[in-house]
């Protein structure tokens, strides 16, 4: 029979687990399976108990198995946080052929000279993002394969992680029976699907309004430039609900999620709703407008705390293209009205292109299929197996293995 290429990502959120799995066709990607869970084990981003995440992945990963029929070993996961740090880096290599004309070989060589640093035992490199590079002294140079030269250099800056907190993903995910493909940086994988080519170039801040943090990531001249996490979001949304209506965070989530309006002047007081009442056996009825009334300073909130976000990062004035939201409350109605509002620059949703997953939430997830896809480190080679098709790693990738062909990303 046949054999199939798959992609699979583990965006761990959260509110949410999610497994995706897409399918690559020639230039293009269709995205075939979706598996959800709650997120039981994490707490503002961060792993608080390992066997519910476990929990969590399996159910996510049964979930997806079950939609399309195959079954999935290995997963690109995402990986975020406070713990996440970026550092300059500087590295140079002779030209090593003859002809002097610069390889991928040249470009691989002096990507891992940039990652020589000395770094603290607690930390972990995740990736090696090149930012620009230079040929016999000559700067500015995003692509240098064919061009000649006898030295080339390139400015970078490292991703690292804190070891434990890397870890601890990880092994959450190895106990569930999975092995880790690749760790992505969840802001680099959301730009390939969130921002465009210009965005990236003139300036722009891709903000991930999750449910337990806020991630903020500044991006110029083609690059990342900077990230940072605000531990506040969507979550502090439902318990202020909670606790206007005096109901329970389950009913105050589903409220959220079918009644909100992020701003009162758009709410509508004639969109009733009843919700349980704490220590009564009765429903109280509000409307859409008192819903508001609670929902807007929250959002306020966020949104001001990601515009000094900014301005602590120094682009507060030097982001031409604006802000760029995604993450599940942000499809609340007239989130980015407010938004524009609070920050005074243009402000757009990101929403992936692809059935199935067209929802400001699923923006990481089908970003870390899309990345992984242009990197060409992918799981592949799908066979048939017992009549289910499994998934299996053909270029087995380690949990650490780098990204080596960053250009694809900048030029």
């Amino acid at each position: 029979m046949a054999k199939e290429d798959y992609i699979v990502s583990l965006d761990i959120g959260t509110s949410k687990v999610r497994v995706i799995i897409g399918e690559p066709t020639g230039n293009s990607l269709n995205i075939i399976g979706v598996g959800s869970a709650s997120s039981q084990g994490l707490r503002h981003g961060a792993i608080v108990d390992i066997d519910k995440t476990v929990d969590s992945i399996r159910e996510a990963v049964d979930h997806a198995e079950r939609m399309v029929g195959i079954r999935i070993p290995s997963a690109y996961v995402g990986i975020s946080g406070e713990h996440i740090q970026l550092h300059s880096s500087h590295g140079v290599v002779a030209v090593s052929s003859a002809d002097r004309e610069i390889t991928d070989e040249d470009i691989e060589r002096v990507l891992q000279q940039a990652r020589v640093v000395a770094l603290p035992p607690e930390r972990e490199v995740i990736d090696v993002v090149a930012k620009e590079f230079v040929v016999d002294g000559l700067r500015g140079i995003m692509d240098p394969r064919g061009m000649l030269g006898v030295r080339l250099e390139v400015d970078a800056y490292l991703i690292t992680g804190s070891r434990t907190a890397i870890h601890n993903i990880v092994r959450c995910v190895e106990r569930a029976g999975l092995e880790v493909a690749n760790l992505v940086l969840a802001p680099m994988a959301a730009s390939q699907i969130a921002l465009t080519q210009d965005e990236r170039k003139l300036g722009v801040a891709l903000v991930d309004v999750g449910a337990g943090v806020t991630s903020v990531s500044v991006f110029a001249n083609g690059v990342l430039m900077g990230t940072s996490i605000i531990p506040i979001g969507g979550d502090y949304v439902t318990q202020d609900i909670a606790i206007g209506l005096r109901t329970n965070t389950v009913a105050a989530e589903q409220v959220k999620l079918r009644h909100a309006c992020a701003m009162v002047e758009q709410a509508s007081e004639h969109e009733t709703f009843r919700v349980p009442r704490m220590g009564s056996n009765k429903e109280a009825e509000f409307t859409q407008y008192d819903l508001a009334t609670i929902i807007e300073p929250r959002m306020q909130e966020i949104f001001g705390l990601v515009r000094k976000e900014v301005e602590k990062m120094g682009y507060a004035d030097e982001l031409p293209a604006g802000y760029v939201f995604h993450g599940g409350v942000m499809s609340t109605p007239s989130a980015a009205e407010l938004a524009g509002e609070e920050l005074q620059a243009p402000v757009r949703i990101a929403v992936p292109e692809f059935l199935g997953v067209r929802d400001p939430s699923f923006v990481n997830g089908v970003g870390m299929i899309v990345y992984a896809a242009r990197t060409g480190l992918r799981p592949s080679s799908a066979d048939y197996n017992g009549g289910a098709r499994q998934v299996r790693s053909s270029n087995h990738v380690g949990v650490f293995a780098r990204i080596k062909d960053w250009l694809r990303d900048f030029v």
